[in-house]
């Protein structure tokens, strides 16, 4: 039947009004009147309210999530979702709203294919690079703004596990090998997220270090072991933040699934650390309803095969109680009334573009890492460069980014394609329209910068041959569902920058990776400068770096080895066939039914990242805590007062002749028998000088950061005994030395 113009609009109008009922709904509902909106009232005890209003059908309706495709069946209600990677109903009667989920580890996912736009911030590691608690929690405030401005109200970003295996495709995500660093800064991202009434989320909890064979790897890894490391990270950042949610991760520990392992989700997370909030699973990593209940999994995402009608089943046939089930919707209600998202819900908006610009590019400045600076390469300048040559991994017309769930997408595609065929698909390699071609030529604007795209070694040796100097851009792209093969970067760009350097001795370095690479050619180039995913405007960041706009302040959060022969396990154990799901529509029903388990063993235990290369005495290429300035600095009048929290107390002078920002860090040394590594890390402070100037720096040293976990204890424990402190610039330059007793 064909339909009349008059016809056609009537139908389009009834579909449009169809389609924007959530949207008016939502904005233009009365307020509720019920007790539990009053705002004088604590969190538990509006949540309690009105959980003795809601039936056992509402309870179950904050439980799950309702589908996406490829992991779960899509529940019709799940056309209320605002797109994001999760959608759970909410119950307007009682005034509690849909909670709107989405991926925002460094930006908010998937504003291409909704129609919109999101800033793409430093990737987190680079984040951590900058060991600025300040620049973190306004890291954390930018997606939390954009998440309110696209209608969202809970972010799924604030991963935080430890870099044990530097192959892992998602350390990019993550924030580095110290559990110090990590928790104090994925607290303050998570601190600024929810200060604007926004859902937190803390993730991959526990253990989720490697990508291949997440569904099934089962790690094996003593007490003491996980509780001084990785999740020693988590508590630090769920006491400085108290997030709403903490996401359970895909894999196995000690033999039971994360999201149904008791000693992880209960005696750890609830009841030591007295975590408040909610815990979910990844999607698609719960296994059970009766199991996962108990275990303490109060939300299953994205669908609802065990926590939806399975749960109401268990629960009327008492295999779980009504005080567990009610545990777990007051842990929901509880988080939505303490983050704000009830009293104060997100409002659609228009992104602040600059304000997002500006905020990311500082962010930038603050995470390259200056690695090598042969006789004062760097800074450039730009009133005396006449020529300079420009290669490789596509720096004429951008620079990359992280893929997976993670991806931002960028402002009118992929930069490397043609205009209206970048679309964002997963695990493409996806390019930021952010060009180091163009932001150099606008500094040097007196010089002939040229560029060559460094697929043919012998054309790019040719162009630096003749120019001042040579800047090779080189990367290693890294993404969520994979892992490395190797730290070596790709498609033979060792070679390029060998043949570079052989031809010009004024050849930059400029990386543009996730994890840490290993460089053949690292005594052939006169300047290294790690850029990691610096994001929407990472090029402008980068050229006020290398002309010395700005003066490099960011440090390594993670170590970069020499070889992989150096790493505590050579190769990355890789699943069997039976342990991988055969991909399909209905590969959930796989995951869902559980993997054959293989093992991986953690048997290097309290030693990550710069505590294994200490114990084990293998030099590194660039250590843990390290980066170089345009200026200088020195060290002196250590001072360490012991009490309730170890102060220690030093004074840092700039001895250069450039204003500048030096992170002055502080390791301690615990007693003999203690059985740890060489040193810990126990705190830090950045401090701001002009040429010439000199602070003094105090940094308190609470004492969890010097004890050790017992595990016959269940406790933390101080032990009695002489502790060496020390401060300097990086984790193997610590000039000044003071042991004291401790009882």
């Amino acid at each position: 039947m064909r339909l009349g113009r008059t016809n056609v609009a009537s139908v389009c109008a009834v579909i449009l009004g169809i389609a924007l009922l959530p949207a008016y709904a939502q904005f233009n509902a009365p307020k509720p009147t019920g007790p539990w909106m009053n705002t004088s009232l604590s969190p538990d005890e509006r949540a309690d309210l009105v959980i003795k209003q809601m039936t056992l059908d509402e309870k179950i309706t904050l439980l799950h999530g309702t589908g996406m495709f490829g992991l779960g069946p899509v529940s019709a209600l799940h056309t209320g979702s605002n797109g994001g990677a999760g959608y759970v109903v909410g119950i307007p009667r009682l005034g509690i709203p849909a909670i709107q989920m989405s991926d925002a580890a460094y930006g908010v996912r998937s504003s291409g294919e909704n129609g919109r736009y999101s800033t793409a911030l430093p990737n987190n590691l680079a984040s951590a690079a900058s060991w600025d608690l300040k620049a973190a929690y306004e890291y954390g405030a930018l997606i939390g703004r954009e998440l309110r401005d696209q209608g969202y109200n809970m972010s799924l970003g604030g991963g935080v596990d430890l870099t044990r295996e530097p192959r892992n495709g998602r350390n990019f995500e993550y924030l580095g090998e110290d559990p110090i660093l990590a928790g104090k800064m994925v607290g303050q991202v998570m601190t600024g997220l929810q200060a604007q009434h926004v859902l937190g989320d803390i993730k991959h909890y526990a253990m989720n270090d490697q990508e291949s064979g997440r569904n099934s790897v089962n790690v094996n890894i003593d007490k003491r072991a996980m509780r001084e490391t990785d999740l020693l990270a988590f508590e630090i950042g769920i006491q400085d933040a108290n997030p709403a949610g903490v996401m359970c991760s895909y894999n196995r520990v000690n033999g039971d699934y994360a999201c149904e392992n008791k000693y992880l989700l209960t005696d750890v997370l609830k009841k030591d650390w007295k975590f408040k909030g909610f815990v979910l699973s990844d999607w698609g990593g719960t296994h059970s309803t009766v199991k996962a209940s108990a275990a303490g999994l109060d939300h299953e995402e994205p669908a609802e095969i065990f926590y939806g009608e399975p749960m109401k089943k268990a629960v009327e046939a008492g295999q779980v109680p009504m005080s567990e089930l009610n545990d777990h919707v007051h842990r929901i209600l509880r988080a939505m009334f303490a983050t704000g998202v009830i009293d104060d819900p997100p409002q659609k908006s228009v992104v602040d573009v600059v304000g997002g610009f500006e905020v990311s590019q500082k962010i930038a400045e603050q995470s390259m890492v200056l690695l090598k600076n042969e006789n004062s390469q760097l800074p450039l300048d730009a009133s005396k460069a006449q020529t300079i040559a420009i290669i490789g991994a596509h720096s004429d017309v951008g620079m990359l980014s992280g893929g997976g769930s993670a991806q931002v997408d960028p402002p009118g595609g992929n930069a490397i394609m043609p205009p209206g065929k970048g679309a964002t698909v997963w695990q493409e390699h996806i390019w930021f329209p952010t060009s180091p071609l163009k932001t150099i030529k606008a500094k040097a604007v007196k010089a002939k910068v040229e560029y060559d795209a460094g697929t043919d070694p012998d054309s790019a040796a040719a162009l630096a041959k003749n120019a001042d100097v040579a800047i090779v851009f080189a990367s290693q792209w890294v993404s969520e569902g994979m892992d490395l093969p190797n730290l070596a970067l790709p498609h033979d760009q060792d070679a390029l920058i060998a043949k570079v350097a052989a031809a010009n001795p004024h050849t930059i370095v400029v990386l543009e990776t996730g994890d840490p690479v290993t460089m053949p050619w690292v005594n052939d180039v006169s300047a290294i400068l790690e850029a990691w995913f610096p994001g929407s405007r990472g090029a402008n960041a980068l050229a006020n770096i290398l002309f010395g706009d700005v003066n490099p302040s960011a440090k390594l959060p993670i170590t970069f080895p020499k070889s992989e022969a150096d790493l505590p396990h050579l190769k990355i154990v890789t699943p069997p066939p039976t342990s991988n799901p055969r991909w399909s529509p209905d590969a959930w029903k796989q995951i869902a039914a559980g993997l054959p388990a293989f093992q991986t063993t953690y048997d290097e235990g309290l030693k990550v990242g710069y505590k294994w290369y200490d114990t084990e005495h293998k030099a590194v290429l660039f250590p843990f805590g390290y980066g170089l300035s345009y200026t200088t600095y020195s060290y002196s009048n250590l001072k360490v007062e012991p009490g309730s929290d170890v102060r220690v107390s030093f004074t840092v002078a700039n001895t250069g002749s450039r204003a500048g920002a030096e992170i002055a860090e502080v390791y301690a040394a615990l007693p003999a028998g203690t059985g740890e590594p060489p040193k810990r890390l126990v705190g830090w402070s950045k401090v701001e000088l002009n040429p010439g100037e000199s602070k003094d720096v105090t940094v308190e040293v609470e004492p969890k950061y010097l004890s050790i976990f017992n595990v016959e204890k269940d406790a933390w424990q101080l032990v009695p005994g002489n502790y060496t402190f020390m401060a300097g610039p990086s984790s193997q330059t610590l000039p000044l030395k003071e042991s004291v007793n401790l009882q």
